[in-house]
């Protein structure tokens, strides 16, 4: 087996922090095609249908690419902007701001990138540039707060896939989730209330997170439990009552029972309890995406209205807000203690020892 390495090696390479964001992906277009392959790979991977292999082959090959990606092509269109997919614009926002921010601690030292999971940047290309760029320590954060096989523990496996490729392996850090950390949840918090000043409040507050089958939970998947963590942390820092406020799970597939209760079925049925009223959050979820801006920002709204609503709002996701890229420059702060880039004067003095015993450079 071929190792992936450098040609161009030089001793005297001062050795870089890297730091990779990450996030589920995005199809490079919003055509049928181009969906057709970004959702081959992401429903081939084991981590999101944990189906026996043959079986979901059939399944996906024979019926699902044959008929899915034209209507997700579809709802693409609804959101894709003159910048692209709102995913992968507000991903590469938050990258730059992040370099910005991690620069006033580690100066020229330091190197941040961002990849997708599925589709393009992917993970071993990011990585493979910043080993190129001469980062010898790195630090990955998935930007999923709450931990699931089916994102985080995934993201590691690609890496982890990567670096068995890899002929130098860097001294690697991976942070899996953070549903509690503080200035996570007081950025939430703040985005909330920046609303609320804004346009008053409502009935009642929906957090909604991404769902996974209840099989999931059932089998030891924390998913759930960080979620309800969350949205209580959240609430108590804004004094919410328990009537004031509920946890939903929306963007189900398939057959199977997934995490309860639905975000659609519940925003049908609150109105007929006289909740007229209500405004939605999707704290699950670090950049503005197609599950937020399509179906809870409009094809939610529907269902709400149509069953006797009269006041549906969507509380943007945290995207490149200042308070979400300083929470996230202090996670990877926390996360590189002990981490500085190299001394320069010693990659000099290496650079020296490795001439003096025969190296080119």
């Amino acid at each position: 087996m071929k190792y992936n390495g450098r040609s161009d090696f030089k001793h005297g390479e001062r050795g870089k922090i890297g730091v990779l964001i990450t996030n589920l992906g995005t199809p490079e277009a919003p055509t049928t095609s181009a969906l057709r392959r970004y959702l081959g790979q992401f429903l081939s991977d084991p981590r999101v249908v944990e189906v026996p292999r043959l079986l979901w082959k059939v399944i996906l090959h024979g019926v699902i690419l044959r008929i899915r990606p034209a209507r997700s092509a579809k709802a693409y269109r609804t959101v894709w902007t003159d910048k692209g997919s709102p995913l992968m614009f507000h991903t590469q926002a938050q990258r730059d701001a992040l370099a910005v921010k991690l620069a006033e601690e580690f100066g020229d030292g330091v190197e941040v990138a961002f990849a997708m999971r599925y589709g393009q940047p992917s993970i071993h290309n990011a990585i493979e540039g910043l080993m190129q760029a001469g980062v010898r320590k790195l630090v990955v954060l998935p930007l999923y707060p709450q931990y699931s096989g089916s994102t985080s523990a995934s993201t590691f496996d690609d890496i982890a896939a990567d670096f068995t490729r890899r002929r130098w392996l860097p001294d690697f850090r991976f942070i899996s989730h953070y549903p509690d950390y503080p200035p996570y949840i007081a950025a939430v918090a703040e985005k909330i209330k920046a609303h609320w000043a804004e346009h008053g409040r409502t009935d009642k507050l929906l957090f909604s997170y991404h769902g996974v089958p209840k099989r999931y939970l059932l089998e030891g998947d924390p998913y759930h439990c960080e979620c309800y963590k969350t949205t209580r942390l959240v609430a108590e820092y804004l004094d919410l009552g328990e009537d004031e406020y509920m946890t939903t799970f929306q963007s189900r597939f398939g057959r199977e029972e997934w995490l309860q209760p639905y975000t659609d079925e519940t925003l049908k049925a609150l109105p007929a309890k006289g909740v007229k009223s209500v405004q939605m959050v999707c704290p699950g979820f670090s950049s503005d995406c197609l599950e937020t801006i399509e179906e809870i920002g409009e094809e939610n709204r529907e269902y709400f209205i149509e069953a006797g609503g009269e006041t549906y709002q969507y509380i943007e996701c945290l995207n490149a807000d200042n308070a979400h890229i300083d929470m996230m420059a202090q996670l990877v702060l926390e996360n590189t203690q002990g981490w500085q880039p190299q001394d320069p004067a010693l990659t000099t003095q290496t650079a020296q020892r490795a001439k003096e015993l025969g190296a080119a450079d």
